[in-house]
């Protein structure tokens, strides 16, 4: 374990200087605790791509959070309410260091609302769009869930 950032800066610092195998970050962070922890996971995924990242929310943010997904392996986007067992933290953070993504079944479930949304199918069953969704994700997506 390298260390603990205050903040964003603190954080982008720490990783280069030490450059982790991987890095825990929550979405919000100060100053702001909007999404300046987001801003920092794609920055050090910029200029450190085979470095494992992590990202904790509260909440599910869809744009942000898509093109994160969106940016390669070796990252994970879970809601901090459901980080409830270690077993299952440990696991999906070896999982996402040996190159693995972990997406969040939360997160899953907004983004396919968000996809049904945005695709305006007609009148369909519920059955048929949800599995319209996912191939729609899926194909959208560089990465499998």
């Amino acid at each position: 374990m390298v260390g603990q950032a205050g903040d964003a800066n603190e954080l982008l610092a720490l990783v280069r200087e030490h450059e982790p195998e991987l890095v825990i970050v929550d979405i919000r962070m100060p100053p702001t605790h909007s999404t300046e922890g987001l801003v920092a996971a794609q920055t050090i995924r910029d200029e450190f791509p085979e470095t494992g990242i992590l990202v904790l929310s509260a909440h599910v943010e869809i744009e942000e959070a898509t093109e994160l997904l969106a940016a390669g392996d070796r990252i994970g986007y879970l809601l901090k309410g459901r980080v409830l067992d270690l077993d299952e933290f440990v696991d999906s953070l070896q999982r996402i260091a040996a190159g693995e993504s972990v997406v969040d079944p939360g997160l899953v479930q907004t983004l396919v609302r968000h996809i049904l949304a945005k695709l305006r199918l007609p009148e369909t069953r519920d059955d048929h769009r949800r599995v319209l969704a996912v191939v729609a994700f899926l194909k959208s997506s560089k990465e499998t869930v």
